[in-house]
């Protein structure tokens, strides 16, 4: 099997969602992603730092539509790539505002993370990367990646 090339990355995510605006006013109004465009009622394209779009949303197959229950296929989470720790904090901020329940954060050794849901059920993951030289390894150098709680308000007090 030939390696997918070491540059390559994921460019986008295409949500169905159930409610445009609803969805719009959270990945737009919460995380601040800008919207760059928008199709009548049915589709929006947002984005960060000028990209034509990092999400997708449409309504075209689940309008007024309802998540897909417990123990079904489909998407786990989409995962947001903060630059450092305190636009981690800032997005957290935002969330906490907003006053959405988070499903969990972790602090994975190479990274942090916080877990939550969209309006219309898909998961969220917000994180951000520590230095590769800082990564937990083990005497023999593989990597030695960990599930340990994330001091949130630490993470607030870090806040950009």
């Amino acid at each position: 099997m030939t390696p997918v090339h070491p540059q390559a990355r994921i460019g986008h995510v295409h949500l169905k969602v159930a409610d445009l605006d609803r969805a719009i006013a959270f990945y737009s109004g919460v995380l601040g992603f800008e919207l760059t465009q928008k199709y009548g009622t049915q589709a929006a394209f947002l984005a960060a730092g000028g990209y034509h779009h990092h999400i997708g949303l449409n309504t075209w197959e689940s309008k007024n539509g309802t998540p897909p229950p417990p123990g079904h296929t489909g998407l786990y989470h989409t995962a947001f790539l903060y630059p450092d720790r305190g636009s981690l904090g800032d997005a957290l901020r935002r969330v906490v505002e907003a006053g959405i329940a988070l499903d969990g954060a972790a602090d994975h050794g190479v990274s942090e993370a916080i877990y939550l849901r969209d309006p219309d059920g898909n998961g969220v993951e917000l994180y951000r990367d520590r230095p590769e030289s800082d990564w937990p390894r083990d005497a023999n150098g593989t990597l030695q990646m960990v599930n340990s709680p994330l001091d949130l308000q630490a993470l607030l007090d870090d806040a950009a």
